[in-house]
């Protein structure tokens, strides 16, 4: 036995190492089966594993190889009403009612003169002062347009949502064996965000075109398309900034995700199916703070979850609150014969500082970066089978990190970053995410017997170029260990 930790905390692979006994994968079993609970014991939504695809992005639409591009649906010229129709005419009264008539409607005159100055000089008062759109990045509450009344009809939102949502659609061509090429297309969701062109949209709706450098189209209700070009994206939280050649746009107004409220209405404006686009469905918000990790997405995301029906298409479409504004972004849902109304939004409020670090630099600035390539094939079942604690298992540390100026080494196993314990290579990415470049944590490390606790200032998480498999933390998953 103290040569199997000799392997271990000489800093090898664990694929090198003596594959555990059939008892012991039986215990890795019943493990994977406890840690798929939906719901755990701090309230989070967590995320079913993988294999058993119940969670999917609400995603592009993927067409096959002799597939053309897919046509949007064209709404009729008749355009989305922006006033209500004016009352009829009332029928002529009787000549015998004709004098009360008359009297009541010189009282209303007299009356409805003087109040009507005061509404008339209010309106006038609160329109001067609504700020304006403008092209610089986006905040809450002072961007684009809403509904001018506290709620609005779901026709005025739909009316509102045609103006400031858009369809995405990414143009992919393979060649074959043979030089022979064909084309195909994925489709999905996407909003404007300010008056010249930029556009917020999920990461997973542009990632062929993002890594492939395919084309990017963006299509408006009133038929118009334009070519897009990517500004930036996070992989981590799913979110990507498009910008098109265009000005005078109608920009959405960002909602406060941090003040919704359980049971409030939902309207969500996208593009399902990859062709029936504009399509609006309608719904409440189910709950909040859900931790959501997609077959896309190997970490879990902040969203909170709404039932208005979501199909594939609907990826990074609008959800707007009963006032107009947009106060989520149209992510995930929960896919399982017989579930119905599981959708999730990425709440607007992250996703606008990510747009805005996007917009301004072209990455998310300020992310705290390790340098330790994490294995995670190192589980519990192992950590009992060569009688060591749970933990991250440091498989390689990189040259000039922060990881190798605190000492961190090639066969440590961190089991804690700061406050949080360290169980796995998920609760380790999660740590380093509650930190912020600059920032100092103390890191416990088991290290050949004995437990060490070093002091870390986290380097800046830079755009990723590495295709190895390293994250935005800096961690290294290998998840084809068996």
């Amino acid at each position: 036995m103290e040569d199997r930790k000799d392997e271990i905390n000489s800093g090898k692979n664990i694929s090198e190492a003596e594959n555990p006994s059939s008892e012991t994968e039986s215990a890795q079993e019943t493990e994977s089966n406890a840690s798929a609970q939906s719901v755990s014991d701090d309230g989070e939504y967590h995320f079913v594993r993988p294999e058993q695809n119940l969670y999917e992005d609400a995603e592009f639409v993927p067409c096959g190889e002799d597939t053309e591009v897919p046509k949007y649906y064209v709404p009729s010229e008749k355009k989305p009403k922006d006033e209500k129709p004016k009352d009829k005419k009332a029928a002529p009264k009787s000549k015998k009612s004709f004098v009360k008539l008359a009297c009541a409607c010189l009282a209303c005159a007299l009356i409805g003169g003087a109040v009507g100055g005061v509404v008339s000089w209010k309106v006038l008062d609160n329109n001067n002062s609504t700020p304006e759109a403008t092209s610089k990045p986006i905040s809450a509450g002072t961007s684009g347009s809403s509904i001018s009344s506290n709620t609005g009809s779901s026709t005025d939102i739909y009316s509102l949502g045609c103006k400031q949502a858009v369809g995405i659609t990414t143009e992919v061509t393979t060649t074959n064996w043979f030089g022979q090429t064909s084309s195909s297309a994925v489709s999905g969701s996407g909003f404007v965000v300010t008056t010249d062109g930029y556009i917020v949209t999920n990461y997973h709706v542009i990632e062929a075109a993002y890594q492939r450098n395919y084309k990017v189209s963006v299509m408006f209700y009133d038929g118009k398309t334009y070519d897009a070009t990517i500004v930036g994206v996070e992989e981590e939280n799913d979110v990507a900034v498009l910008k098109i050649d265009a000005t005078g746009l109608t920009p959405v107004e960002v909602g406060d995700s941090e003040s919704i409220q359980v049971g409030e209405e939902v309207y969500a404006i996208g593009n399902p199916l990859g062709e029936l686009a504009f399509t609006m469905t309608t719904g409440h918000v189910s709950a909040l703070d859900r931790k959501i990790t997609t077959n896309e997405n190997a970490s879990a995301i902040n969203m909170f979850q709404f039932d208005a029906a979501v199909n594939s298409g609907n990826s990074g479409g609008p959800l707007y609150n009963a006032e107009g504004k947009v106060i989520g972004i149209v992510t995930a849902k929960y896919s399982s014969t017989g579930v119905e109304g599981l959708s999730f939004a990425i709440p607007i409020n992250d996703a606008i500082d990510i747009a805005n670090d996007l917009i301004t630099n072209g990455y998310v600035t300020g992310k705290a970066y390790l340098g330790a390539n994490i294995d995670s094939r190192y589980n519990s079942v192992y950590a009992n089978y060569y009688k060591m604690p749970e933990g991250a298992y440091v498989f390689s540390v990189e040259k000039d990190s922060c990881a190798e100026k605190c000492g961190l080494s090639a066969g440590d196993i961190i089991t804690k970053l700061g406050a949080n314990e360290v169980k796995d290579f998920n609760d380790l990415d999660s740590a380093i995410r509650s930190f912020k470049a600059g920032e100092t944590a103390d890191i416990t490390v088991y290290r050949k017997g004995d437990y060490t606790t070093l002091k870390v200032t986290f380097d800046e998480s830079k755009p990723n170029t590495d295709s190895n498999g390293v994250n935005d933390s800096g961690l290294s998953s290998h998840p084809q260990f068996g």
